[in-house]
């Protein structure tokens, strides 16, 4: 199997415990998925995963959680977050116990108007799939994008790798331009001189 350049890969890190959250239908266990793969099968790292919903189809809580780490895993389970992604108020409130006080929240700014935390950024997920590529339901790659920009956890080309292994025929194109979105969101953000994720590593953490 042939080898990516050092530059088209993330840095390996340290553990880092991500956990992305919202309600049924968002698409979390799927964005979960694709974080993992471009994490672990694309950009080399080692990579656990667990994920759990309510038995409501629609509606109901869901969370996948993912550890990145350039050594082998001892134990598979979050047992301090991180980075929680969470798009929707409950998901920030519920999931956000167990936050590593140098960790970060991304929240979607349409649906959490009160993040529980001051290190929080909030960027128009949703609003940006619904108005800008008229499918409300690729607000979960919109967040990837963002959430790949802001903080490096895995590269742009393992996470476009992933995504497009993952998701139905016939809608690379738009996934492709959603998660385009999310990075241009973040890079907006960046730009404007905010308080912004940083490229994470142990010691930041």
């Amino acid at each position: 199997m042939a080898t990516k350049k050092a530059a088209d890969k993330a840095p390996a890190p340290s553990r880092l415990e991500v956990r992305l959250a919202g309600s049924g239908g968002q698409g979390l266990l799927l964005a979960g998925l694709v974080l993992a793969e471009a994490a672990g099968l694309y950009d080399g790292n080692e990579v656990a995963m667990g994920q759990s919903y309510g038995p409501e189809a629609r509606g109901g809580a869901s969370k996948a959680e993912v550890i990145i780490s350039g050594e082998p895993i001892d134990y598979p389970l979050c047992s301090r977050v991180d980075i929680l992604l969470a798009l929707t108020q409950e998901a920030a409130d519920t999931y956000s116990w167990d936050l590593n006080p140098g960790g970060w929240i991304v929240v979607d700014s349409d649906l959490v108007s009160h993040p529980p935390s001051t290190r929080a950024v909030a960027l128009p997920f949703t609003a940006t799939a619904r108005d800008k590529l008229k499918k409300p339901m690729v607000a979960n790659v919109v967040s990837l994008g963002a959430l790949s920009q802001l903080t490096g956890l895995v590269s742009r080309r393992a996470l476009e790798k992933a995504l497009l292994a993952r998701v139905p025929p016939g809608t690379e194109a738009l996934n492709k331009k959603a998660l385009a979105a999310g990075v241009k969101l973040a890079k907006d953000f960046q730009a404007s001189g905010q308080s912004t994720v940083k490229k994470l590593s142990a010691e930041d953490l």
